[in-house]
C-alpha cells in the first residue's frame, strides 16, 4: 500500500511511554501510520492545524485541559477528523460525555494491541467504536423512562471536579492540576453541590462511588 493512501493517526497523550507504544503498533501494520503526536491539549489543538491525519488518539486526562474540552475544539475545527477516546478513564466516567461531544469512539488502555488497531480502522471508515459494555449502556441510557441522575446536568468541568473531588483531591490540588486558580475551582464545586443538591464533599463522594463514577 502507497504511504499517501494509509491511515494516519495523531496520538495525544501525556505519557511518553503511551505513545512509544502506540507507535511500536502502528509499525506493525501497512495501512496505518503515525502522523504526529502532542503531551498536551494546548498543542495538540495547534499541531493538528499541520497535520494531515485522519484519526486522533485522544487522553480524556491530559495535564493542561480536560480532553472533552480538547474533543469539542477539535471537532470545530477538523469536523472529518475521526477521534477516537484512548484513556485511563473508566467508561462509566467520560465515555457518554465524550461521544456527545462528538468522539467517535471510546476505548480503554487495558485493551489489546488488536482490539486498538481495530478501533482505529472503524472509526476512520466513519463509524463508531464502543465496547460491548459501553454499548449495553447507551442501550440503558437510550431507553431509560427515568430521569436523567443529577450528575448528568453538570458541564464537562463541573463534572471532572467531582470525580477529582470524589477521588480525595482537595480544592487546591484541583486547582493545580487543570492550571485553574482556587476561586474557580471552588465555584465548581459550589455549583455543582447546588446543582446536585448535595450539602457538602463527603456526600458528593459518597454520591460518586453509589453512582459508579469513581473506584
Amino acid at each position: 500500500m502507497s504511504e499517501k493512501n494509509r491511515i494516519k493517526i495523531f496520538i495525544a497523550d501525556e505519557h511518553a511511554i503511551v505513545r512509544e507504544g502506540v507507535k511500536h503498533v502502528l509499525a506493525g501494520t501497512l495501512d496505518l501510520q503515525f502522523g504526529g503526536e502532542a503531551d498536551n491539549g494546548l498543542d495538540a489543538i495547534r499541531l493538528l492545524r499541520k497535520a494531515r491525519c485522519q484519526v486522533l488518539l485522544l487522553e480524556i486526562a491530559l495535564p493542561d485541559r480536560s480532553g472533552i474540552e480538547v474533543l469539542k475544539q477539535i471537532r470545530k475545527d477538523h469536523p472529518e477528523l475521526a477521534v477516537l477516546i484512548f484513556s485511563q478513564q473508566r467508561e462509566e466516567q467520560y465515555a457518554l460525555r465524550a461521544l456527545k461531544a462528538g468522539a467517535a469512539g471510546y476505548l480503554g488502555k487495558q485493551c489489546a494491541p488488536a482490539e486498538l488497531l481495530e478501533a482505529i480502522r472503524q472509526v476512520a471508515g466513519g463509524l463508531k467504536y464502543v465496547s460491548a459494555t459501553l454499548a449495553q449502556q447507551l442501550a440503558n441510557h437510550v431507553g431509560a423512562d427515568h430521569l436523567a441522575p443529577p450528575h448528568e446536568s453538570l458541564s464537562d468541568r463541573e463534572y471532572q471536579t467531582l470525580t477529582m473531588i470524589a477521588s480525595g483531591k482537595t480544592v487546591s490540588h484541583i486547582a493545580r492540576e487543570l492550571s485553574l486558580s482556587v476561586k474557580t475551582v471552588s465555584e465548581y464545586r459550589a455549583r455543582l453541590l447546588v446543582k446536585m443538591q448535595l450539602k457538602n464533599s463527603a456526600e458528593l463522594t459518597h454520591y460518586a462511588i453509589r453512582n459508579h463514577l469513581v473506584e
